[in-house]
């Protein structure tokens, strides 16, 4: 009899754990949001209060947040004992593609992930027909930019390619930097800094090893 009141207790806690609102979900928490509100993410997680915090599916809850296009990345955690823990990296624009509907932000992959209705100040222009990850050229453009120096990515207003390897940053005071394709671009940033100690209009680095100033 003992035995069997222990069996049927473990299994009552048990059922009571994995398949009702005893410790089921109370709350969400979602950090880390700047530019996305809460609801929207809370809307795209889709937490029904008091589903059981042990069978809750974590992935699936991720997987769901990922989806909305300024969200880079999502973790995803149990708070013991109610909480669904969400937290949220947003993706951050590098840069901005001007359009008839506003301008589009890119991120350093070459997402365009958010219209909005003026350009941020400080963000070069894109001189790009559109961005995606999937696009070579959106790709060279994104990662030339990144791999510039600071203190000359400062100085870009925009930048432009017809292909991967054609890429041209325009800086200000009416100077440019060919830049070719994104193959190299340590070296080609190391060249870039000490040719600027001189003066000069276009700062060829295209092959750092033949890089090249010029007054056209």
């Amino acid at each position: 009899m003992v035995a069997l009141v222990l069996v049927l207790g473990t299994l009552g806690l048990l059922y009571g754990v994995y398949f009702t609102p005893l410790l089921g979900v109370r709350s969400v928490q979602v950090l880390g949001t700047k530019d996305l509100n809460q609801k929207q993410v809370l809307d795209a997680a889709a937490v029904n209060s008091g589903s059981p915090m042990l069978t809750i599916n974590l992935a699936a809850i991720r997987d769901r947040v990922a989806q909305i296009n300024r969200v880079a990345s999502v973790n995803v955690s149990r708070s013991w004992p109610g909480t669904v823990r969400i937290d949220v990296a947003e993706r951050v624009a590098v840069g901005v593609i001007k359009a008839p509907d506003g301008a589009h932000l890119v991120d350093h992959t070459a997402k365009d992930f958010a219209t909005v209705a003026s350009a941020p100040a400080g963000l070069p222009e894109l001189e790009l027909p559109r961005a995606d990850p999937t696009d070579p050229t959106a790709v060279a453009v994104v990662q030339v930019l990144m791999a510039v120096p600071d203190k000359v990515r400062a100085e870009v207003l925009s930048v432009s390619a017809k292909s991967p390897n054609s890429v041209v940053l325009a800086l200000s005071a009416g100077r440019q930097v060919r830049w070719g394709g994104s193959a190299d671009s340590t070296r080609k940033a190391g060249v870039l800094t000490a040719l600027m100690s001189q003066p000069g209009k276009v700062y060829d680095v295209s092959s750092p090893q033949l890089a090249t100033i010029s007054n056209p």
